[in-house]
């Protein structure tokens, strides 16, 4: 039974951005109604009156320029005085009189995203790649230059580099860093190596597995088939990627999907699978203690329990297989090669890939 995320029904970073700024423009042009209003009502209130001008009093009503003002006739209905008009409420045609009023005026053009609130304004920025906010630095200029933006920027993609723990020179750019981290993560997701070497040539990373593996899991823009890749050429930054993960009170079926989501599992069975689910095995007991006291679990046990789970997603998920495994065969088979584990133990295993779906999906 396959179900639905919540990913699958949100829109794109470039739709959301562009709703957003959809969203700005809406505020944009309410904010300079508001002004349009104050600016004209004085306008409005000093309109032709008792005091006003005669020639302009007989343009109100109707005469033409160089005419003498028309007697009235024997039918003629008597002068009506001319109403008094009143500020309103800039709406349908008025906006679109008040803005041919303007168009000679040096006011023009898209809003400064100064006029907005801040926290709106970083949260238009934020949907914005790295080409687009230099667009967008040409006309919000004190934004686009904004290094408490650029560095927020740099964190929340790239949560952890080396260059951040150093002390940074004087007239040091974020958002130079930011184009430079852009297109490291571009290089290596075209050539993992190529990738790697351009970050440790422009100072952004060490050649250390422990801050490659920080890197790796603090980022998401890599491409996963060139992180496994990677992965499998340098073991070094494997074993310190699995250490970094916490698997503390976690249900195994889902410390193995959390396990998967920052280590891809490879689409075949081989080597390289046989060593990521053992290095998981290890560190999902060294983080529960406790289970592996009270379930019986130990390292070998979690490995079974490990193939068992994926074996059992691919059955219930593909649409290949027709007659799916039950729950009692799952136990039966899972329990005559993990015997020191309980039957309510698989069962919940059982039950939670039926419920919520594959584990290395």
């Amino acid at each position: 039974m396959r179900t639905w995320t919540n990913m699958e029904f949100l829109c794109s970073p470039q739709e959301s951005g562009f709703h957003i700024l959809q969203m700005g423009q809406g505020l944009w042009r309410v904010a300079r109604n508001q002004q349009l209003q104050q600016e004209y009502g004085e306008h409005w209130d000093a309109g032709p009156g008792l005091d006003g001008d005669p020639q302009d009093l007989g343009m109100e009503m109707g005469a033409n320029p160089g005419q003498a003002p028309h007697s009235p006739g024997v039918g003629d209905l008597p002068p009506q005085p001319h109403p008094r008009r009143h500020p309103q409420h800039c709406q349908g045609a008025d906006i679109y009189q008040l803005l041919r009023a303007r168009r000679g005026k040096e006011q023009q053009g898209f809003i400064d995203l100064e006029m907005l609130p801040p926290e709106l304004s970083i949260t238009i920025l934020s949907y914005l790649n790295a080409t687009d906010l230099c667009l967008a630095s040409c006309v919000w200029q004190d934004l686009g230059h904004d290094e408490y933006l650029w560095q927020g920027l740099c964190k929340s993609t790239w949560g952890h580099c080396s260059i951040y723990n150093r002390r940074l020179p004087y007239g040091f750019s974020y958002r130079r860093l930011y184009m430079m981290l852009d297109e490291g993560s571009l290089t290596f997701n075209a050539n993992h190596q190529e990738g790697i070497s351009y970050f440790m040539s422009k100072g952004i990373l060490v050649d250390h597995p422990k801050e490659l593996a920080k890197f790796i899991f603090c980022t998401r823009t890599l491409n996963w088939k060139m992180l496994r890749v990677y992965l499998d050429e340098r073991r070094d930054v494997l074993d310190e990627l699995v250490t970094l993960h916490n698997f503390s009170n976690q249900f195994l079926p889902n410390a193995l999907r959390d396990f998967f989501r920052h280590i891809h599992a490879p689409e075949e069975r081989g080597e390289y699978l046989e060593t990521l689910i053992t290095k998981f095995s290890h560190r999902f007991c060294a983080c529960n203690p406790v289970l592996v006291r009270d379930v019986g679990l130990s390292p070998d046990a979690v490995y079974v329990l490990c193939y068992s789970l994926i074996l059992l997603s691919i059955d219930l998920t593909s649409p290949h297989v027709k007659n799916k495994m039950s729950k009692r065969e799952f136990i039966r088979n899972t329990r005559h090669a993990a015997q020191n584990i309980s039957e309510d133990f698989v069962g919940h295993l059982y039950d939670n890939i039926y419920l919520i779906g594959h584990v290395a999906a």
